[in-house]
């Protein structure tokens, strides 16, 4: 295998850490960046730190793993995962999950593994989010891989198959684990659903029918629930200005203050909860079925393995009920968590500031968004 194709996407190597990290000191808008992300260092201290991370998993363990349990802390009423699911703390997995927020589900996800006594994963981020040269950078020494976007028909396949390719080789070759989400983007109204294409590209890569290409991936399902997610007035927002605007598109500014509200937003309680690797059921599954019964049925027991290990909170439930104008639910919470849930509802709704404001949209796209667990979760059982 020429491990060169790669190197266009793939996290740098331990070797090429000096230069990059040189090259991230002497560039202003990171120090600004970096300063502002831990204000009580001096930058020289910092500059000292990096220089002496010789690994990407230095680099983590030296910043991003404080930093992130920071945000815990600050952020969130706890941070847990449930990986029992998973025994063998030494195979590489791909853990495919639902999508919450830009940074936050792979950055926990890593912090979580460390605690568990196992490697970070690498991280598939789509390069629409790498609006800086910085950033690039960054991310590419916190084991991130580019998901190439905006690219003609032909240039998507071969990125695709090439980004399969690299898949294949870091879990089966490496013995890294993965981290990617179960679709293009965050599921807006979180009524997650695993895209066929996901399973199209990972079965891009690898030898064999299908089958035999998706179970050297050992793909894990993982349903993760953050209680509040801080970008749901913003998600509603863009469902109204798609929905008023002709043509309506998201800027990069819109992107940045995204990430900066996902990160910085008060999120409850989140919960990781990985589900057994798919290959079980893989293995039974009839290999004469045509591409679409195939992907299709994958994708539907991918569905069921995270939305039946979702956590439901007392929100979840009272979301459902307030949109169902029943009181279906109303053993699930107390009167005093309702009022609570209503209450934030009503401060996040307040925070939109678009024009012709459509506050009962509005409020029915915020509930459904955390209903949609739920109605999810009920199916399963």
């Amino acid at each position: 295998m020429d491990l060169t194709e790669f190197d266009e996407i793939r996290p740098y190597n331990d070797d090429e850490l000096p230069q990059i990290l040189e090259e991230l000191i002497a560039d202003p808008a990171f120090i600004n960046a970096a300063c502002a992300a831990i204000p009580n260092v001096s930058f020289e201290m910092l500059a000292y730190q990096m220089r002496g991370c010789k690994t990407k998993q230095d680099f983590q363990k030296t910043f991003c793993y404080g930093i992130l349990w920071k945000i815990a802390a600050d952020y969130t009423d706890g941070l847990t995962l449930d990986h029992t699911a998973l025994p063998d703390k030494k195979k590489a997995y791909t853990y495919l999950s639902n999508h919450r927020d830009i940074i936050l589900d792979s950055g926990f996800l890593s912090i979580l593994l460390i605690d568990h006594g196992m490697d970070t994963v690498e991280i598939a981020i789509g390069d629409n989010l790498l609006i800086y040269p910085w950033i690039k950078k960054l991310v590419r020494v916190n084991k991130s891989f580019i998901v190439q976007r905006a690219l003609t028909m032909r240039q998507m396949l071969e990125s695709s198959a090439r980004m399969s390719r690299y898949m294949h080789y870091t879990v089966s070759v490496k013995n890294q684990s993965i981290w990617m989400a179960q679709r293009e983007g965050r599921a807006k109204d979180s009524n997650d659903l695993t895209q066929d294409s996901i399973l199209k590209m990972l079965a891009m890569g690898g030898e064999g029918d299908i089958l035999d290409r998706l179970m050297e991936m050992n793909i894990a399902p993982t349903a993760i629930s953050y209680e509040y997610d801080p970008c749901d007035y913003l998600k509603a927002q863009e469902f109204q200005l798609k929905r008023d605007v002709e043509g309506y598109k998201k800027t990069t500014q819109d992107d940045l203050k995204n990430m900066q509200t996902g990160l910085f937003g008060y999120k409850g309680k989140v919960h990781f909860q990985v589900a057994p690797c798919i290959n079980d059921v893989l293995s039974t599954l009839d290999r004469s079925l045509s591409k679409p019964e195939l992907y299709a049925t994958i994708s539907t027991l991918i569905d069921k393995r995270i939305h039946a290990n979702y956590r439901i909170y007392p929100g979840n439930y009272v979301a459902h009920d307030l949109l169902s104008g029943q009181a279906t639910f109303s053993a699930q919470y107390t009167v005093e968590e309702k009022q609570h849930f209503e209450t934030y509802i009503d401060k996040q709704l307040a925070r939109i500031d678009i024009p012709n404001k459509d506050l009962p949209f509005l409020r029915e796209k915020m509930l459904l968004m955390y209903a949609n667990p739920l109605i999810n979760y009920q199916i399963t059982q």
